[in-house]
């Protein structure tokens, strides 16, 4: 029997906070509708819980929810029956499952996005404290899951322990963006130098049908225009075999917060920063196609410095905006001077 391991998906994607029940019960769903599960062959709690390395628990919701569809009967002391022609028999085969396993989902995962949305969009304005024990009353988790989540946003460099020992995000200020961006112009022309030898064409045209596609309407939306974003300046970069280079630019991709949720209602920036900004990434790919790395590094060097004025006239817009009501977790917190 052959085992295999369902990788998590990404942040933006369904399954990232469906219960471990959700997805046993897509996989069995889907199962019996292409056939690998046939008409008559039987499913045992413990069996499934076993194949997809789960509890019986989210494995018995699992086979409910399908007995609930009509999917399967459920026999009492026999298991569940997968429906279909003839009747089901509570004495049929067992069916057979391939060992799947299901890895589960940090809970503080699940609540990292609207964290982080929530923070982002505020530290344009203000500093801001964030409060551990009304984050844990307002998500309904522990404070063990809240801990999990503040380190994780200390290790990417997006909050910081004040002198009392309160969790602080700093305001973002036209200051730091400058040095964000000089940073980032001296560091990632020569990192996708590096990595243009090892990147893959297939990723490379990937990157750019991406690309292409965030082209085509009128307006695309953020999560198209972030994920061509972190397509060039942390995919294909990623390649760098020089790992100080691409340690130093993990520090630089706190800029690329704010820009994720550029069409939050508050946020609102001129469709032609957006479309010349894509313009430019696909004028790099072409290069990088063409294996013509010195001119895809002069393109990306260009492109960093225009898109440090486009940031910052991004920061104007928004600065000009109404100030948005905190949640219960967070508060403005005095300005940095450090």
């Amino acid at each position: 029997m052959k085992s295999a391991t369902i990788p998590d998906p990404t942040p933006d994607t369904a399954d990232r906070t469906a219960s471990l029940q959700e997805r046993a019960y897509r996989l069995l769903k889907a199962m019996l509708e292409d056939g690998r599960i046939a008409p008559g062959e039987r499913l045992l709690e413990a069996q499934v819980a076993k194949a997809f390395g789960i509890s019986r628990s989210p494995a018995r919701h699992a086979l409910r929810s399908l007995c609930a569809q009509g999917l399967l009967d459920e026999h009492d002391g026999k298991g569940y029956v997968a429906a279909g022609q003839g009747g089901p028999s509570p004495d049929g085969p067992l069916a057979t499952l391939d060992a799947i396993r299901i890895q589960a989902t940090p809970q503080w995962e699940r609540i990292y996005k609207e964290v982080e949305q929530e923070l982002f969009i505020r530290v344009l304005f203000d500093a801001v404290r964030i409060n551990e024990k009304q984050l844990a009353l307002h998500f309904d988790v522990s404070r063990t899951v809240t801990r999990d989540l503040l380190a994780r946003m200390h290790g990417m460099g997006l909050i910081v322990k004040d002198d009392t020992g309160h969790w602080l995000a700093r305001r973002i200020t036209p200051e730091h963006i400058r040095d964000l961006y000089e940073m980032r112009g001296l560091l990632e022309p020569q990192a996708l130098l590096k990595s243009l030898p090892l990147v893959p064409d297939a990723q490379l045209r990937a990157v750019r049908d991406n690309l292409a596609l965030a082209l085509e309407g009128p307006v695309p939306d953020s999560a198209a225009f972030d994920q061509v974003e972190r397509d060039l300046h942390i995919g294909i970069l990623s390649f760098c075999p020089n790992k100080e280079i691409l340690r130093a630019l993990e520090r630089t991709h706190m800029v690329f917060g704010p820009t994720r949720y550029l069409f939050h209602p508050f946020l609102g920036v001129p469709v032609e920063m957006i479309q010349a900004a894509l313009t430019e990434h696909l004028d790099i790919v072409d290069r990088l196609l063409r294996r013509d790395g010195g001119g895809a590094a002069q393109a990306l060097h260009e492109h960093l410095k225009v898109a440090d004025d486009r940031w910052l006239k991004r920061f104007e817009i928004i600065a000009r905006t109404t100030r948005l009501q905190f949640p219960p977790y967070l508060a403005p917190a005095a300005p940095d001077r450090s």
